[in-house]
């Protein structure tokens, strides 16, 4: 069995998304107020926009960190499958903010300074400034990278690829970030560079304007990625692998006919089959292999949180043919609510 998260077919550690966050979250405060302070000192716009992302990029980590509290409540009778959507809820907000809090205040900010063009002073304050967040920023990458590598366990998954198909924001949203800020230092000296030591006018305002247009397209693929996990996305073809190969382990009982899996959250994974028994089983010899199934299931990714089977006419266990519905345990409260349909929900130790 292979390990790992999102690209691989074990749990994910909730303790690593957290440390990215938390490590960005310290890092973009101590290179805001940098770059404010050299700001005051400079009038660069170029410094100023910098400013506003590190700020941005602030608020966005504690927009994080509130989805990673409130998606880990447990589970209740209103929300029966837990809190894990909230995850990507306000990773969509943050998403928003780096769209208006910091490219169109950014693209705004630097078309006013390339129509009133102002000069930049003290300029070696602003490449100080710009080597010390060049620094910090890097460290906080480099922390959510080794993370990326951590996911992926030495498998060929290339970064972009990675950033597509995560279902952890968490981690791809702080690599975004982060990979953003370090492009938009470079574009800020080269808005410094432009109009101090070639006279430039215009290149300050122009590197605020870049900058803007940078978080407009990052601001755009979080978008679009979170939206997609919202609207409910199935898990990694890897982890499908797993757990057809579980299914495959149990064609002494039967074969499946359709498998399908969503993800509640980046820790959650809902998974439904379509089950027909090869021959007509009894009602404890069914409920012993489903619950076996199931458990095979679980095994192959700890996020599995729920395995729900549902039958084709006349393939139901025999006590439960009435309804086409049958459970390996009682009903739970969130069960009560459901409507009726033919599934079963055999429940093993929680995953």
């Amino acid at each position: 069995m292979q390990k790992g998260r999102d690209k691989t077919s074990n749990g994910p550690d909730v303790g690593g998304a957290r440390k990215v966050v938390l490590a960005a979250l310290a890092g973009n405060l101590a290179i805001a107020a940098t770059k404010f302070a050299a700001f005051a000192f400079t009038a660069s716009t170029a410094m100023l926009t910098e400013g506003i992302h590190s700020l941005v990029d602030t608020g966005d980590q504690l927009l994080l960190l509130m989805g990673q509290k409130r998606a880990a409540r447990p589970p209740n009778d209103s929300h029966p499958f837990g809190y894990g959507m909230e995850t990507y809820f306000w990773s969509f907000i943050v998403a928003l903010m780096v769209f208006l809090a910091g490219g169109a205040v950014s693209i705004w900010e630097g078309v006013e300074r390339m129509l009133h063009p102002q000069p930049v002073t003290l300029p070696l304050v602003s490449f100080g400034v710009l080597a010390a967040s060049a620094l910090f920023d890097g460290l906080t990458f480099r922390i959510a990278y080794r993370e990326y590598r951590h996911i992926v366990r030495g498998r060929d998954v290339r970064l972009v690829s990675f950033l597509r198909h995560s279902k952890d924001p968490n981690v791809f949203a702080t690599l975004m970030e982060d990979g953003a800020a370090m492009i938009g230092l470079a574009m800020a000296a080269a808005g410094v560079a432009g109009s101090t030591l070639l006279g430039w006018a215009w290149a300050d305002g122009a590197a605020s304007v870049l900058i803007g247009v940078l978080l407009v397209a990052v601001a755009a693929f979080l978008a679009n990625e979170t939206r997609s996990l919202i609207a409910g996305e199935a898990a990694t073809p890897i982890i499908k692998d797993c757990v057809r190969q579980a299914l495959g382990r149990a064609a002494h009982l039967g074969e499946p006919l359709r498998l399908r899996t969503l993800h509640l959250g980046p820790r959650t994974i809902l998974v439904t089959v379509a089950w027909r028994f090869k021959d007509q089983p009894s009602y404890a010899a069914a409920m012993d292999g489903l619950a076996q199934i199931t458990a095979d299931i679980r095994s192959a990714d700890a996020r599995v949180c729920d395995v729900l089977f549902e039958f084709p006419e006349h393939s139901a266990p025999a006590p439960q043919r009435a309804d086409k519905t049958a459970s390996s345990a009682p009903r739970s409260s969130a069960d009560d609510t459901a409507p009726p349909d033919r599934r079963a929900r055999p429940r093993g130790p929680p995953g």
